[in-house]
């Protein structure tokens, strides 16, 4: 017989292990800090180990819950998973597929209608630029924008990136050399990671190698989906990322400006290696690599 301690310790340490902040984890279980802190003392008194360093704050994983954590998290996501295929008709239920605001209007709208019709598969769109947490929601696959993947689940390469001057054909007479492009009127907005090296025009002149001192910029966006907007409009250049202009580009309703690009990140495709339908997810990866 096995003896195992109460699921709902056990729930309580995963969770706090996955965020590593006991208020992150009672919002997700619906339960206070306090519910949630008694639960894995609870645990560690059962267990006759010590599963937190709780000070100095932030809290991080003993040795023990560095241990106990990825097997306890592969358990539950096995167990949801099966849960999952007992209670549902996968091929009925369409596949939740979690993309930033950006990817979605302009790479993934306009491949919607072929997707479906090429591959059968059905989705449902999650639109949001925080990343979702695969193991505490209901997301099937999700489209991260990074440089390396970490090992909380699968990731998959789809395509490489890189970030380019663009602007709308009326407002140009190309060639342009880079003190040309300078002296366009300059979009700009905020790049959602954290990195210091993320895409600028500062940066883009000092690789183009400019002599004229950087102008100011003339008008800055919250979000790149509207930035990339004004440049259709011709409002101005802006440094887009190639994937998400590719249509646009395509289309002629913009023109890259120059060859000289800043490095962008990698798109990737991200499930949970213990997903009840690995049938339906390979097939979507492997029809979006086929799109790049």
């Amino acid at each position: 017989m096995r003896k195992l301690p109460p699921l709902h310790a056990l729930r309580a340490f995963e969770a706090a292990a996955r965020h590593l902040h006991f208020a992150d984890a009672a919002e997700e279980l619906g339960l206070t800090p306090t519910a949630i802190s008694h639960q894995v003392r609870q645990l560690e008194d059962i267990l006759g180990v010590t599963l937190f360093h709780r000070f100095p704050r932030p809290v991080r994983l003993t040795a023990a819950g560095e241990k106990l954590f990825p097997v306890l998290r592969r358990a539950l996501d096995q167990i949801a998973g099966t849960i999952d295929q007992l209670a549902i008709t996968t091929a009925e239920t369409p596949l939740r597929l979690s993309v930033t605001m950006a990817f979605a209007s302009r790479w993934l709208m306009a491949r919607l209608p072929r997707l479906g019709a090429e591959t059968g598969l059905k989705i449902t769109v999650e639109a949001a630029d925080l990343p979702a947490d695969l193991h505490a929601s209901d997301i099937d696959m999700a489209i991260r924008y990074a440089g390396q993947p970490d090992d909380r689940a699968e990731w998959h390469r789809l395509f490489d990136d890189a970030i380019i001057p663009v602007c709308a054909p009326d407002l140009v007479n190309l060639p342009l050399t880079p003190d040309g492009i300078m002296a366009l009127p300059l979009l700009d907005y905020r790049w959602k990671s954290a990195s210091q090296n993320a895409p600028s025009w500062q940066r883009w002149h000092a690789r183009a190698d400019v002599k004229a001192s950087l102008p100011a910029v003339a008008q800055t966006f919250s979000e790149e989906i509207h930035a990339i907007d004004a440049a259709v409009s011709g409002q101005g250049a802006v440094l887009a990322s190639q994937q998400l202009v590719a249509d646009l580009l395509n289309a002629g309703q913009l023109v890259q400006l120059s060859d000289i690009a800043l490095p962008g990140l990698t798109y990737w495709a991200v499930f949970l290696s213990t997903h009840s339908d690995q049938d339906r997810l390979a097939q979507l990866l492997d029809w979006m690599r086929q799109q790049s």
